[in-house]
């Protein structure tokens, strides 16, 4: 049936059973056919048909959209069933690192055989957690990752800003040193305080930045950020500024479990050591 319906809709669409059936082809009776049985099936003329033209009737034309909607399901079912046929990795990762995770989902589809990825954005703790509860296949984590896991493709992303609030007297500067942070308190998103800045630090649950940077705006610190977050998020009540403070950055790898390796796994983990050469 799914073959009538769709010479159906393409007659519909051409209003010609000779230019339907050259889209499709078939042979011109054998479109004919096709019809035939569908008007049969159905027990409604469908087309007009004279010497010089085709027309939908009005039962054709009322039963041309369910007949569309057949075939999108069909084609959706179908879809479907090759995403699920074909081998996924679920990987974790930070927002911080969202666009490295579209690159390699971009690598993993492109090859042959391709590899679905199925992507949970998680901070560090849910990601570890989900990691080691098979949850998902590998995740990307802020170093030190937990000793049970096995680490690959490390990369830094350098910290360059300071997210201060709108009214704060660094707001307006060019630039902040590091010893201007003396005396403030130094949000961290993670587990260890920022190596080499003066200040207190006050450890943020998680590697949440967003939910850091609502405290940055409430006044409650400030917050060193990479450059990367810097150019993309935009707020009112939060400046970016510049920051000197030397070779400050975060640590990432891409981490798994040594009792769950397959061979989609290490595609994935080529697939990210590829990604980071070639950004």
């Amino acid at each position: 049936m799914l073959k009538e319906l769709h010479c159906f809709t393409r007659v519909a669409g051409r209003l010609s059973f000779s230019a339907a059936a050259a889209d499709l082809g078939m042979s011109q009776p054998a479109m004919s056919q096709a019809i035939t049985r569908l008007e049969r099936a159905a027990g409604l003329r469908l087309f007009e048909r004279t010497a010089r033209e085709v027309r939908l009737t009005a039962e054709g034309k009322a039963l041309l959209p369910y007949a569309e909607q057949v075939l999108e399901s069909a084609r959706a079912f179908t879809a479907e069933a090759a995403r699920l046929a074909r081998p996924t990795i679920h990987l974790a990762y930070p927002p911080l690192v969202g666009t490295l995770a579209a690159r390699i989902v971009r690598r993993l589809a492109s090859r042959s055989p391709s590899i679905g990825v199925e992507l949970r954005v998680a901070g560090r703790a849910a990601a570890a957690q989900a990691l080691a509860a098979g949850e998902v296949s590998a995740a990307i984590l802020s170093t030190p990752a937990p000793a049970q896991f096995v680490t690959a493709a490390r990369f830094h992303v350098t910290v360059d800003h300071v997210a201060v609030p709108a009214g704060h007297r660094l707001a307006s500067s060019p630039r902040v040193a590091a010893d201007e942070l003396n005396g403030h308190v130094l949000l961290t998103p993670g587990t260890r305080a920022w190596p080499g800045l003066p200040g207190r630090s006050r450890l943020v649950p998680d590697d949440d930045f967003a939910a850091a940077l609502d405290l940055v705006a409430a006044g409650a610190g400030l917050l060193p950020i990479p450059q990367l977050l810097a150019r993309t998020i935009r707020r009112d009540d939060v400046r970016f500024v510049p920051l000197e403070a030397g070779d400050l950055r975060i640590t990432y790898a891409l981490a798994w479990s040594r009792e769950r390796v397959t061979p989609e796994l290490m595609a994935l983990v080529q697939a990210v050591q590829d990604a980071l050469w070639t950004r």
